[in-house]
């Protein structure tokens, strides 16, 4: 059974992208034209925070506050040459900005468990060896004793 579910979007707030030789298109809230021939293997194309300084930042977060005894499952909505060619990493902070984990998402989708010392969280999507791609949406289910 499944609790819970959130959409997270690629806002036009562009400061935590990978902007260095790229293009994006935004077509539409939910299909985001990504473009770069040089970016590198690995390289961090844009973050997610649950938790964000807004004096400094000048945006919301983006990202649910989640329970740190709840699993949850997180799905890439993504299309991409080759498949796959999209990572997601999860880091974990504690209440003083300490990382308290991390955890990388390969196939666009995984179940998670944060750690129970967690008070917010950042996801990342990563290069895996893409030059562009589409993106649509992150989504996150809370995931019920059921299953």
């Amino acid at each position: 059974m499944t609790g819970q579910s959130w959409k997270i979007y690629w806002n036009e707030y562009v400061k935590s992208s990978y902007l260095y030789g790229t293009e994006i298109y935004f077509h539409a809230k939910d299909d985001i034209e990504f473009k770069n021939e040089l970016i590198q293997p690995g390289a961090v194309i844009k973050r997610w925070f649950s938790k964000v300084n807004y004096q400094v930042m000048r945006m919301e977060p983006a990202l649910p506050m989640i329970d740190g005894e709840g699993r949850y499952h997180i799905s890439l909505d993504a299309s991409a040459e080759p498949e796959g060619g999209l990572l997601m990493r999860l880091i974990f902070y504690d209440r003083y900005d300490g990382e308290a984990g991390s955890q990388i998402i390969r196939d666009g989708k995984g179940d998670f468990q944060c750690p129970l010392k967690t008070f917010s969280y950042e996801v990342q999507l990563i290069n895996g060896g893409v030059t562009q791609f589409h993106f649509h949406s992150i989504t996150i289910t809370e995931v019920t004793h059921g299953e």
